[in-house]
């Protein structure tokens, strides 16, 4: 009888942790383990553990702070390396990017379990280090750059999150062939639904208003200025705000004073599709010296709630693409604020418009759905090393 094939999936978060990352990690194990996989994830933290049938998550200990500082950061990997080494051997070892430096533990791994080394590239450090905020010496950044770009040209394939970052890694010599383009996915719980179906609408009672939202992280690479002040230029306009980070005092600020604006707190999983649909249009925002280094996912999210989308951000990035491939929106300079205002009018006046645009979003997203992802990736996986791997099944189209 054929052995299944193993994986290793190794990331600081899982669910029920909050974090990108996570979500998808967990969508993708849940898949590969009802492809005929071992599955294994090993996650930060103690617990309590969400996994889909099928997949074994191991916790590497450690308090399981959502945004540890620096040196949390750096504790976090070397817990993880240390219990990763421990690990019955599996024969493919995949590492995502949290926390920051997580590449470099690849090799090493792969090398223990005698496996390939798969790196899924969701944040590209340390060159993202100084947009959000952490500047290290120029010798120190140098050296870290060095040493990510050996190890991520170590591992037998790299995948990324878009097509601005396979431009970046290229920079870092990883080969082409060993580079594959794999966009992250919508949350599968979300699907387009008419905005008088959300309860959180009918709870903030905005009625008939126009509305506009930014659902995720207000951190240092997503500038939220132009917003906020958008915000106060159009008070016939409501403006929902659903999420947290470093940024959220200046957004609490502005909610207090401005009356149009509300403020929500992160949003659970079973809620999206309902928070999403609350608003007419959706802004994503994203600091143009990220380009290549993140891709905002909650477009894909927007795409998947039947919204149109306008997005604060370089024209290059792979949200930007996304947006203008299904024509459901529009790329704005972070700081435009007078054109992001503009945009946002138009918009309301022409409902017709958010409702076509609306429908492109959609098309698109379908078009690329957590089961397709998973099967082009385990696809990948299988092609990595001789074992005998089933055949990937076709997925059940989602629902909705």
């Amino acid at each position: 009888m054929l052995r299944p094939p193993s994986i290793l999936f190794v990331n600081r978060v899982f669910p029920p942790d909050r974090g990108a990352s996570g979500r998808c990690l967990a969508d993708l194990a849940g898949r590969a383990a009802r492809a005929g996989w071992r599955v294994t994830v090993l996650a930060d933290g103690r617990g309590p553990v969400h996994a889909p049938c099928g997949v074994t998550v191991v916790r590497a200990g450690g308090d399981g702070a959502e945004r540890p500082g620096a040196g949390g950061y750096l504790t976090a990997l070397s817990r993880l390396v240390a219990r990763g080494l421990t690990l019955p051997r599996h024969d493919v070892v995949v590492t995502l990017t949290d926390p920051p430096l997580l590449a470099l533990a690849g090799p090493v791994l792969a090398l223990r379990h005698r496996a390939a080394a798969l790196h899924w590239c969701h944040d590209l450090f340390p060159a993202l280090l100084p947009v959000l905020g952490l500047r290290l010496p120029a010798a120190a950044q140098a050296a870290l750059d060095a040493a990510v770009g050996v190890a991520l040209r170590r591992h037998d394939a790299v995948v990324a999150i878009g097509r601005c970052m396979a431009e970046r890694l290229r920079a870092y010599g990883v080969p082409e062939d060993a580079l594959t383009v794999l966009p992250n996915w919508a949350d599968p719980a979300i699907r387009p639904l008419p905005r008088g179906a959300s309860t959180v609408r009918r709870a903030l009672g905005l009625g008939g208003r126009f509305t506009v939202a930014y659902c995720g992280n207000f951190g240092l690479a997503h500038p939220l200025g132009a917003l906020l002040d958008a915000a106060a230029a159009l008070p016939e306009v409501a403006f929902l705000m659903v999420g947290d980070g470093r940024g959220h005092t200046a957004v609490a600020e502005a909610a207090g004073r401005l009356p149009n604006l509300h403020l929500l707190p992160f949003q659970p999983a079973e809620r999206l599709a309902d928070t999403l649909a609350a608003a007419d249009l959706h802004v994503a925002a994203m600091d143009p010296r990220a380009e290549g280094m993140l891709v905002p996912c909650k477009v894909s999210g927007v795409l998947a709630a039947g919204r149109p989308c306008l997005f604060l951000g370089p024209a290059g990035s792979e949200a930007a693409r996304l947006i203008a491939e299904a024509e459901c929106g529009a790329t704005l300079h972070p700081g435009d604020t007078g054109g992001l205002a503009a945009a946002i009018r138009a918009y309301a006046a022409d409902p017709s418009r958010c409702a076509v645009e609306g429908e492109g979003a959609h098309q698109a997203a379908v078009g690329w759905t957590a089961d397709i992802a998973a099967a082009r990736f385990l696809t990948l996986a299988a092609a990595l090393r001789p074992v005998p791997v089933p055949a990937v099944p076709a997925f059940e189209a989602p629902h909705g």
